[in-house]
């Protein structure tokens, strides 16, 4: 038997103690990233130019959006 046993092992309550901390941290820092990000689009207003030549799928479409500051 295996008599090397111990509550703060990386199986024990210590090893659940720490996922359950790294989990809650990256949790956190991607909310606060998503935050942030949003904030940031959410001042950036743009325009459409032309918007009769947008055709139904290309990578030209882009070009057509124009930042409004």
């Amino acid at each position: 038997m295996n008599e090397n046993r111990n509550v703060f092992a990386v199986d024990g309550a210590g090893g659940f103690v720490v996922a359950v901390v790294i989990l809650l941290s990256a949790v956190a820092f991607l909310t606060y990233k998503a935050i942030v990000v949003q904030s940031g689009n959410a001042k950036n207003f743009y325009k459409i130019k032309d918007e009769t030549s947008i055709q139904r799928i290309s990578v030209d479409n882009a070009k057509h959006i124009v930042d409004v500051k």
